[in-house]
C-alpha cells in the first residue's frame, strides 16, 4: 500500500477482507474492547504514566533528571487528552444540519484538511491531507464540521485505509446522502523513520460512493484537489 503515487479506491464493505499483503483485514470500526471506558480519563492517565515510567527505566534513562522526570505524565496526558482522544465516543462531533436554501446542486469540496494520526502497528505519526466532497441531498453542514470529523477519526491508532472509510461512512451518516468522495494523501513515519527509511513515498487512499462512482464526477473531484 505504500507505493509512491498510488491511489486506492476503497469502498465500504459488509464483511472483513484483506486490505494488503501486510495489513490484516478488519472491519471499518476501530478494534475496541467492551470495557474500554470503564476507567475515567484521570485513571487512564495515572496508569499510563506508571507504565511509561517503567518503559523509560528499562531503556536506561535517568528519570531523576529534570528534563525527563515529567515525561511519563506528559506522555500519558497527551495520549488520553490529545492524540488518542478520538477513541472516546464522547468526543464525536455532532454537526448541525441546515437546509440547502440556495438549492446548490453541485459538488462541494473541502480540500487540504491537515490531519495527524498514529500508526497502530508502531505508534508513530501518520500525517497528511484529507480531501472531502459531497453532493447535498437537501441538507448541508458547516465547513468546519467536516474538518472536525476528519480530526475525530484521525485522533486514534489507525491504518490509513480504515481512516478513509470511517470518514466516508460518517459523512454519509451525517449528511444523509450516498454521494461522498474522500481522498487522503499521507506520510507514514513507520516507513520514513524506521524499517526501509524511505522519506519520499506517500500513501494515497480513496473512498467513493453514490455519484462519485461516475467517472466524470470522480475526475472532476480529483482534478480539483490536484489543482494549485
Amino acid at each position: 500500500m505504500r507505493q509512491k503515487g498510488i491511489s486506492l479506491n476503497i469502498q465500504p464493505a459488509d464483511g472483513d477482507e484483506e486490505l494488503s499483503d501486510d495489513h490484516v483485514g478488519t472491519s471499518a470500526e476501530t478494534p475496541m474492547r467492551a470495557d474500554a471506558f470503564d476507567l475515567d480519563d484521570e485513571e487512564k492517565i495515572e496508569r499510563i504514566e506508571k507504565h511509561f515510567r517503567e518503559i523509560m527505566t528499562i531503556l536506561g534513562l535517568d528519570l531523576t533528571d529534570d528534563s525527563l522526570n515529567g515525561t511519563p505524565r506528559r506522555v500519558a496526558k497527551m495520549y488520553v487528552k490529545e492524540v488518542f482522544s478520538g477513541l472516546n465516543p464522547k468526543n464525536r462531533p455532532h454537526p448541525r444540519l441546515f437546509e440547502n436554501k440556495y438549492n446548490y446542486d453541485q459538488m462541494l469540496v473541502e480540500k487540504d484538511i491537515t490531519f495527524y494520526s498514529h500508526c497502530e502497528h508502531h505508534f508513530v505519526p501518520i500525517y497528511g491531507k484529507a480531501h472531502v466532497a459531497y453532493f447535498s441531498s437537501g441538507k448541508v453542514i458547516g465547513l468546519s464540521k467536516i474538518n472536525r470529523i476528519v480530526q475525530y477519526f484521525s485522533k486514534r491508532p489507525q491504518v490509513q485505509e480504515r481512516l478513509t472509510v470511517q470518514i466516508g461512512k460518517e459523512m454519509q451518516r451525517v449528511l444523509q446522502t450516498e454521494d461522498i468522495g474522500v481522498v487522503i494523501d499521507a506520510n507514514h513515519m513507520c516507513v520514513a523513520s524506521r524499517g526501509v527509511g524511505d522519506t519520499n513515498s506517500k500513501t494515497g487512499t480513496a473512498y467513493f460512493s453514490g455519484k462519485f462512482n461516475d467517472e466524470n464526477i470522480k475526475r472532476e473531484f480529483l482534478n480539483y484537489i490536484n489543482s494549485k
